[in-house]
């Protein structure tokens, strides 16, 4: 059987790419399944410190859920669709957003559904020109169900949100930059460099503080701004007991590129 996620590596970059293209990259519980278990073994591997997740082919990043695969989930009955579908879908989703090494999508086609829910819930995202989104999900008579009803009103706002929950209507790359789902907009054969150009601006620091950095966001942003501080310290703390802080800063003070660790 093909794997439905597959994995190389550049360096200490794992890239990881959907590859259903005859069905559109989409989502089926498989494939959800795999960018977990891809997912833990990239966070057990020291040697890798970001990942760039992508689809195969030219048309799309991913179409969103395999609808043929979760209906009959839902023929099942409300308690089997949400621990086949729901559960499985946000859990991954949880696992990109939460993952101590930044995640980088390179949206290189039809976002919708899920797959736009996927672009949510990653840490940063550029996009080609070529990519379009949509929440269709009232389309076949549901909400959103991979976090995209909490996460989208989130980044673009309650109303901005809310019309493009409840019309399904497509938006293109530059829509989607000026909703805050991605930070930039390439030319579509610009993706991947474009991508690996954001990646290595982020690898010249300390894995450790990214990791830190993702954590107080993460769990800071929908904290009160008393409990966020709180968050924010506990993290510089566990920073302030590791070599690379102790790098970082003796490099500034020396003027000279550190050399981090890791540790």
């Amino acid at each position: 059987m093909t794997d439905t996620v597959l994995m190389t590596r550049e360096g200490p970059i794992a890239i990881l790419t959907l590859n259903r293209p005859e069905k559109l990259n989409a989502l089926n519980y498989q494939t959800n399944d795999r960018i977990l278990e891809l997912l833990n073994r990239i966070e057990d591997d020291a040697s890798l410190r970001l990942v760039v997740l992508t689809g195969a082919g030219d048309r799309a990043f991913s179409a969103g859920g395999d609808i043929h695969e979760f209906s009959q989930s839902v023929k099942e009955g409300p308690d089997v669709a949400i621990k086949a579908f729901v559960r499985r879908g946000q859990a991954m989703t949880r696992r990109l957003e939460a993952f101590p090494k930044p995640i980088i999508a390179a949206v290189n086609g039809i976002a919708f559904g899920g797959g736009c829910e996927i672009t949510e819930a990653v840490h940063l995202a550029v996009a080609s020109d070529r990519a379009r989104f949509a929440k269709p999900e009232i389309n076949i008579g549901i909400p959103p169900t991979f976090g995209g009803t909490q996460r989208l009103p989130r980044l673009a706002g309650r109303k901005r949100a809310l019309e493009l929950l409840l019309t399904g209507d497509e938006f293109d790359a530059a829509r989607a930059y000026e909703l805050g789902l991605v930070n930039r907009v390439v030319p579509h054969e610009d993706l991947m460099p474009a991508t690996f150009d954001l990646a290595d601006r982020i690898l010249r620091h300390s894995p450790i503080a990214a990791a830190r950095i993702i954590t107080a966001v993460t769990r800071g942003i929908n904290a009160s701004i008393t409990e966020g501080l709180e968050i924010e310290s506990e993290q510089f703390g566990r920073m302030a007991a590791t070599t690379d802080i102790h790098e970082g800063l003796d490099a500034w003070i020396a003027r000279r590129r550190p050399a981090y660790t890791g540790t």
